[in-house]
């Protein structure tokens, strides 16, 4: 990816620094809420970036929307898709899945979203993934379900 992207409705895609951490994590709290990865969990991702891929969503002058993969040899696995309520259906979340998915460079790429959460599994769907398992209780405190998905 270029240093910015046009994604439409003046948004633009990004790659992710460290100096993006604090405004990623009222995101992070606001989107994933007691689930949300801590400063630390997101400052390592970013401190490895032979295997990780981060990239934001900057609209109105504001980080609106986020995602992270890790690659491997053999396969990827997305790790985190976010987009503020407010700039949701405009197509940010497709424009961020779309760009983890070219760096993972046709590899197998997994994923696990929640299993109340619709409207991302239709999203993962659209771009070829399907339901290959479940894992029970996955988010935690939540306990919430888990739904393994995988695009080859």
């Amino acid at each position: 990816m270029s240093d910015a992207t046009p994604v439409g409705s003046g948004v633009t895609l990004e790659p992710m620094r460290v100096e993006h951490v604090g405004e990623i994590m009222v995101l992070e709290t606001e989107l994933f809420g007691p689930e949300a990865w801590t400063e630390g969990m997101l400052r390592s991702e970013l401190a490895d970036p032979d295997s990780r891929h981060y990239v934001i969503a900057v609209g109105a002058g504001s980080v609106v929307g986020y995602a992270g993969l890790v690659a491997y040899d053999d396969e990827a696995h997305v790790l985190t898709v976010g987009v503020l309520p407010g700039w949701q259906g405009q197509g940010i979340g497709s424009a961020l899945l779309a760009d983890l998915l070219e760096a993972a460079d046709a590899r197998r790429v997994l994923l696990e979203v929640r299993a109340d959460n619709a409207a991302a599994q239709r999203l993962y769907a659209r771009y070829g993934f399907r339901p290959i398992g479940r894992r029970r209780g996955y988010y935690q405190p939540s306990g919430a379900d888990a739904v393994v998905m995988a695009r080859d």
